[in-house]
């Protein structure tokens, strides 16, 4: 391959194309990140590939169907209705892009290290059709120096060299499923670059997208926010669900305690108990971290005990089961029928992810329990690494007579779209740990926090 130096005036041009808006964009990965990138950047002119292994996923696209629900059918059709907008499961159609974004999972493994397989799958595969003056910006989120240490060797293999042939940059997504008031589009963007070419025409394709960009010295400074931003929310969690099982002991409500402490206009942010962790950050972030520090000598115990307090927490609400029935139906776990309301990982989303729904179904089936769900973002589990075995169940008929038909019900993720006061009339004991019944009169005697 010939060696293209980039000077400053083809920088410059670069720059020109994604301000105006001719570029061509690339964003490989297209789940719960990338597709909602994809919207983005069709919506603000941009042509625009999608690449996935996924050829169902790229099938319903380009016939104008989402499969994931926070995006609808209709902003897919009009997307591809632009006609700047294709989805492809070829590789070769990457060099044709000026920017290629990556939107891949990087969960952990079983030995909760990171999993950087997807990161270097897709960095081999544009590798091998990189070609100069192409931008390639990191989404996915991993420890600091994953983008030098890891992206680039990959892509300098080719022959050409990052920040002379061609750009490289990390830029973390920042994504909240089911916020409708913070989309893709109105979050802004921290843009790190490998050098300062990389970072201006970073900064110039993002610019057209997000209202704000927070640009930072390095893609790894860029790499420790997004990490800084999950283990903020990860150790506050802890803390909060370490301070239920406290004041529970006392007879004080966590819940309550909560509502009165957020009037206080400084000094205090609300976060909130639940059943545990789930999603694709929280859960899973701060381990990357963890585990990068210790090539450091140095250890993360603040982050360990919160990932620790949180893990138990299903384990926590299944005790607080066992003591319900056998309190008030005089009954223990073993063949009783228990309803998990809400598979999600988080409301009015249909992500299972890391759901502590899943773990608390494997744990009441390993007692014995006789456990169904009723998720109305989840009709069908789907298959997940560490629970398997779950895939192929079905949520539940909502009806009076199936309620009732249960023992007891758990509220593991609290969907707006729930009859909350019917399952509290039917179901005999509920389990509330999402504070759901809040709303719900006439019967305390039946409701459960935990």
């Amino acid at each position: 391959m010939t060696v293209v130096n980039m000077t400053d005036l083809n920088v410059a041009d670069l720059e020109t194309t994604y301000r105006e808006r001719t570029a061509r964009i690339a964003v490989v990965g297209l789940g719960y990140v990338g597709l909602p990138l994809v919207v983005a950047v069709v919506g603000n002119g941009f042509r625009t590939t999608g690449f996935d292994i996924d050829l169902a996923k790229v099938e319903a696209l380009n016939a104008g169907r989402s499969y994931i629900r926070q995006i609808t059918d209709d902003q897919i059709a009009a997307i591809v209705a632009t006609e700047r907008f294709e989805a492809t499961t070829d590789p070769a159609k990457l060099a044709a892009c000026d920017a290629v974004i990556i939107c891949v999972p990087t969960p952990l493994s079983p030995q909760r290290e990171p999993d950087l397989s997807f990161v270097v799958d897709t960095a081999l595969l544009i590798g091998a059709h990189l070609r100069p003056g192409q931008l390639i910006v990191l989404e996915s989120t991993t420890y600091p120096g994953t983008t030098d240490e890891v992206v680039r060797p990959i892509l300098e293999a080719s022959g050409l060299v990052s920040g002379r042939d061609f750009f490289l940059a990390y830029s973390p997504e920042r994504e909240d499923p089911g916020n409708i008031q913070f989309t893709t589009a109105r979050i802004p963007k921290v843009v790190g670059g490998d050098g300062h070419a990389a970072q201006a025409l970073a900064v110039a394709l993002y610019e057209q997208v997000a209202p704000q960009i927070v640009s930072v010295s390095s893609t790894r400074t860029a790499e420790a926010t997004k990490l800084t931003e999950n283990i903020f929310r990860s150790v506050n969690i802890a803390l909060i669900n370490e301070l239920k099982i406290v004041y529970d002991a006392m007879g004080v409500d966590i819940w309550e305690v909560i509502e009165a402490a957020k009037t206080k206009p400084f000094g205090f942010m609300p976060f909130y108990p639940g059943p545990g962790l789930g999603g694709h950050c929280i859960p899973i972030d701060p381990f990357y971290l963890t585990w990068k520090a210790r090539e450091y000598g140095m250890s993360t115990r603040f982050i360990e005990l919160a990932g620790e307090i949180n893990t138990m927490m299903p384990r926590y609400v299944v005790d607080r089961l066992a003591l319900a029935l056998d309190l008030r139906q005089g009954r223990g776990l073993s063949r009783s029928r228990v309803l998990l309301i809400g598979m999600a990982y988080k409301k009015n989303v249909d992500d299972s992810r890391e759901s502590p729904g899943l773990r608390l179904m494997d744990m009441l089936l390993g007692r014995n329990a006789v456990v169904e769900y009723y998720d109305p973002c989840i009709p069908v589990l789907p298959v997940t690494r560490e629970h398997s075995a779950l895939a192929g169940r079905r949520s539940i008929a909502w009806t009076p007579e199936v309620l009732a038909s249960f023992d007891a019900a758990v509220i593991v993720t609290d969907h707006d779209d729930v009859n909350y006061a019917e399952l509290a009339a039917h179901c005999s004991v509920v389990v509330d740990t999402r504070n759901a019944m809040r709303g719900v009169d006439g019967f305390t005697d039946r409701i459960v926090k935990a």
